[in-house]
């Protein structure tokens, strides 16, 4: 059974320091992206539902035009109609002829009107989503003018730190690799606990370099032995001295 490498105290300590600098420095990558990442994503998000939107408005357009088609479909029928019973009611034998040609020739100029007036709402209705379309199409040019503007600063960022970020999220887990889990567990839940992102600090000035709370100076005494991992009794970071923590590199 292949054997475990067990880590001394001082190596953990140190390993801590180097994974907090690390992280640090990711952060500070972090900072630099700013809330770019979230803002393209929620554009592209928004422009998807005006993109959705547009497709929306096209359909009921394409459906209005579909439905104006069929009412002029009724009228040239009507109208043929129309033709045919005028030329019936030329050659008419009696008046109940002609009172049943007169009230089809009704009936078909109704169809006409009605189908006319049906027409004239739909173009109406037509002249107004293609006000929406319009206002939508250009929503979707200013917010991708938008995108492509934070995109291009979001890649230009990312060109600049990708080789140094990918160095040092390995030089992180390597970190990691030295760290038993329930120390790596502390050490994360801390670093999410304060906005700093900052887990482990020196004592600088007898004081906390976290919260800079007075560290008493047995305290001090039992850090600087490097024999236990302490934490300050006021915020719960872990301590480290000040020359351990300026000695160990990040690479």
């Amino acid at each position: 059974m292949a054997s475990v490498k067990e880590f001394s105290v001082q190596e953990k300590l140190t390993n801590l320091v180097r994974l907090q600098k690390i992280d640090s420095k990711l952060d500070e990558i972090g900072i630099l992206k700013g809330e770019l990442p979230i803002e393209v994503s929620d554009l592209e998000d928004e422009i998807q539902g005006l993109h959705a939107r547009q497709t929306r408005i096209e359909e009921e357009i394409n459906g209005i035009s579909d439905f104006i088609e069929k009412k002029k479909e009724i009228i040239k029928e009507s109208e043929a109609l129309l033709a045919k019973y005028e030329k019936q009611s030329e050659n008419v034998k009696n008046n109940r002829e002609f009172e049943a040609i007169n009230k089809e020739m009704e009936m078909q100029q109704l169809e006409i009107k009605l189908a006319e007036k049906h027409i004239k709402d739909a173009n109406e209705e037509i002249a107004d989503k293609i006000k929406l379309l319009e206002a939508a199409k250009k929503q979707i040019a200013a917010k991708e003018g938008v995108l492509n503007g934070k995109k291009g600063e979001l890649e230009k960022i990312i060109a600049d730190t990708e080789k140094e970020e990918n160095e040092f999220r390995a030089i992180s887990e390597n970190a990691r690799g030295a760290l038993d889990e329930r120390l790596l567990f502390s050490y994360d839940r801390i670093r999410k606990n304060y906005r700093n992102g900052l887990s482990v600090v020196p004592v600088l000035r007898d004081s906390c370099g976290g919260c800079f709370n007075a560290i008493p100076p047995q305290k001090q005494s039992e850090i600087k032995q490097h024999k236990k991992i302490l934490v300050c009794e006021n915020c719960g970071r872990i301590l480290v001295d000040q020359d351990l923590h300026e000695n160990v590199e990040t690479k």
